[in-house]
């Protein structure tokens, strides 16, 4: 089980460049959230890590972009909430699978 390290460290790195993002468009309240989801993954499962690192290796950079920026101006613009990071990788799955069909 030492795989999901990897897919942990660069999901996580989402929520830290998504968040210097909204540091650099001086968004305080998009980047605490972001932040709380930083803080949130590092207590996600094995299993949807593995599944979100499967699926972006699948997929090109493009597809993983129109997938994950969207979802990620959601959180940062507050639309969208989440209580949890695997809340936000859950629906990034989900948006994966319905691009992908």
């Amino acid at each position: 089980m030492a795989k999901p390290a990897v897919p942990r460290a660069r999901f996580r790195g989402l929520f830290a460049f998504y968040a210097a993002r909204a540091h650099h468009d001086h968004n305080n309240d998009g980047e605490n959230r972001l932040l709380k989801l930083f803080g949130s993954s590092d207590h996600i499962s094995d299993g949807p890590l593995e599944s979100w690192s499967t699926r972006t290796e699948l997929l090109s950079p493009e597809m993983i972009s129109n997938v994950l920026s969207p979802v990620a101006r959601e959180v940062v613009s507050g639309t969208a909430h989440y209580n949890h990071a695997s809340d936000f990788l859950h629906r990034l799955l989900q948006e994966i699978d319905r691009k992908a069909n």
